[in-house]
């Protein structure tokens, strides 16, 4: 009664509302920009269980927006920081985490019994899986989308209604069409407001309160200080809630595809591997596609810093059959304990 007093005492929400939120479970895909906002306040709302899916480890360049993590857990699973922050904000919390990508083998298991879905997810065959699972389970699926100074939110949930992502985008876009935030950026404070809104929409619909944003996208523009409002209606022709659906399970072409497209056929060796070929093979060109202020804190002797949102330009002339991707990057060689450029 203490803890949750603050909420309690809103007539729209009451006791029975908070007895609804320490009776759900929802599913967190992702714990980075969006997941971090949104499972914070899912804690600290009561929510009684939450299930956490990601597999990527805390690096420095996660630190500028996502608030769920610290300098203390950089080269460690996102999940176990979340896991420390989230239950010390709520020891109570029933948490349940797992670092492995969401994927059509494990989606319907990880989803089991779960009363929302939170999208938090950088990457469209993730998006059209979680928009998938959530329509096979007829659970809402609460979305947002960040990149530069823009975001936008809204609820799929075609069991009320509403129309699902695959009404608003029916297939994948093209690879390299849409920039990630890697390449493209994003303002720190950004997901910061639009994982908040998620959080606040799957508290609407775990407590019944207020009106959902189903049908309803929220468009901020960060820099204009401005909300807009767009009305989704659902595709008659849709492949999956259409009136003559042709998918029929969460394993499909769009799900199945590459999450990242540009590094899904080139091969990857270790930073061990790494080391070794670099003693062995003094010609190699090892290029460094971090920013500026994180080669000069750390680097490899011999690397050349290419910025990432730079290498379409400056790849031109590079060869591209003798790419090699180094796994786990600058993160996974310090915690080697390999030497780095003085």
């Amino acid at each position: 009664m203490e803890r949750w007093s603050r909420q309690i005492i809103l007539p729209e929400l009451g006791i029975a509302g908070q007895q609804r939120l320490l009776d759900a479970k929802v599913l967190c895909i992702g714990s980075g920009a969006l997941g971090s906002p949104a499972t914070l306040y899912l804690a600290a709302a009561g929510v009684g269980h939450l299930v956490i899916v990601d597999p990527d480890v805390v690096e420095s360049s996660n630190l500028q927006r996502q608030i769920l993590h610290g300098e203390s857990f950089r080269g460690r699973l996102k999940i176990e920081s979340a896991a420390s922050r989230l239950l010390d904000l709520n020891p109570t919390l029933r948490l349940e985490t797992h670092a492995v990508r969401f994927t059509p083998e494990n989606a319907l298991s990880l989803s089991e019994g779960c009363d929302v879905i939170v999208d938090g997810s950088d990457n469209f065959p993730t998006r059209f899986l979680t928009n998938d699972t959530a329509f096979f389970r007829k659970i809402p699926l609460v979305h947002a989308a960040i990149q530069k100074f823009e975001g936008q939110m809204t609820v799929f949930a075609p069991h009320r209604g509403g129309p699902c992502y695959r009404c608003l985008l029916p297939e994948l876009p093209a690879p390299g069409a849409v920039p990630s935030c890697a390449e493209a950026g994003v303002i720190g404070a950004l997901p910061g407001i639009m994982g908040s809104m998620q959080a606040m929409e799957t508290i609407k619909l775990i407590t019944g309160i207020g009106e959902p944003a189903i049908g309803q996208m929220t468009c901020y523009d960060a820099l204009l200080n401005r909300f807009r409002q767009i009305a989704l209606a659902p595709d008659p022709d849709c492949a999956l809630c259409g009136k003559s659906p042709r998918l029929f399970h969460v394993s499909n072409p769009q799900t199945n595809a590459p999450t990242h497209c540009t590094m899904s056929t080139i091969p990857a060796i270790s930073v061990n591997e790494l080391h070794e070929l670099l003693t062995t093979s003094p010609g190699i060109r090892l290029i460094d596609v971090r920013e500026p202020d994180e080669y000069a804190a750390a680097a490899i002797s011999g690397s050349e810093l290419v910025p990432l949102a730079t290498i379409p330009e400056a790849s031109q002339d590079w060869p591209k059959e003798d790419v090699i991707n180094v796994t786990g990057g600058m993160d996974a060689w310090l915690a080697a304990g390999l030497p780095k450029k003085e």
